[in-house]
């Protein structure tokens, strides 16, 4: 019997609801809900970012294979029942982001963590640059607007605490104070990080190099210098009961026509 052709879902970050409801981790996590992942469908979930290089990935696969994905992702709240239900494959924006995932999806346990790709903090200026933002020095001067990525104790996001390591790379409080005090909105997720840098019509954004790369007539990038420069890497973990397809997946993931198509986002190996 043919397998289905290739099915794509993504659910586009956006900024998520305040208040207590938005605490996450174990808060999300329902027994009620049994895992079963195997249905001829390789399936992944994890935070918005790495799933519109993820998916150019996947078509290339299943148009070898014929072999369906299905590749969900955004605010954890929006998919978190459905990866308890069938999740093959989980993914993490960062290390710390997938130490709190596997307190809420059980069927998943940090030995089967594999890190993939990573990639370096960035600064998110407007499309062509208007203040003339060459480095991360211009965004201590009196008046910059910057909006950073916060999971604020709430949100399991990969900006968490970002923007303090690059801002205290170097052990000078006193760019610590300069560029806190020109913050303007600490949003919880990259989605909610985008919306904000519009909304709030900011100069920068603390973020990673996917965001102006997918976003070009929004955006534009200017690179942090090393010495500040902050790495965070993505990374896999597939459930014991997988479908046997989402591990063959996974392979062709590193795979070096793979890395040619992350490269194009700012993903490297």
């Amino acid at each position: 019997m043919r397998i289905a052709p290739l099915l794509i879902a993504t659910v586009l970050a956006a900024a998520p609801a305040t208040g207590p409801a938005l605490a996450q981790d174990t808060a999300l996590n329902d027994p009620s809900i049994a895992h079963m992942a195997k249905d001829g469908i390789v399936k992944l979930y994890g935070a918005g970012g790495p799933h519109t290089a993820f998916r150019k990935v996947a078509d290339v696969w299943t148009k070898q294979t014929d072999i369906p994905v299905e590749i969900v992702a955004g605010p954890e709240g929006t998919w978190s029942a459905k990866a308890q239900a069938d999740a093959d494959v989980i993914w993490g924006t960062s290390e710390q982001s997938m130490t709190a995932f596997l307190q809420t999806y059980l069927s998943f346990s940090s030995d089967q963590v594999d890190p993939i790709y990573i990639r370096p903090t960035v600064i998110a200026v407007k499309a062509g640059n208007p203040k003339g933002i060459h480095g991360f020095d211009d965004l201590l001067a009196d008046g910059m607007k910057i909006v950073v990525t916060e999971g604020a104790g709430v949100a399991n996001t990969s900006g968490t605490g970002t923007w303090e390591d690059v801002a205290g790379r170097l052990g000078k409080l006193d760019d610590v104070r300069a560029f806190r005090a020109n913050i303007v909105s600490y949003a919880h997720g990259s989605g909610a990080s985008f919306k904000a840098f519009q909304d709030m019509d900011a100069d920068a954004w603390i973020t990673w190099p996917n965001w102006p790369i997918t976003h070009p007539d929004v955006l534009g990038q200017v690179e942090i210098a090393p010495d500040r420069q902050i790495w965070r890497d993505v990374n896999v973990a597939l459930a014991p009961d997988a479908d046997a397809e989402a591990r063959a997946f996974l392979d062709f993931l590193v795979t070096p026509e793979a890395q040619e198509i992350m490269a194009t986002e700012g993903w490297r190996r």
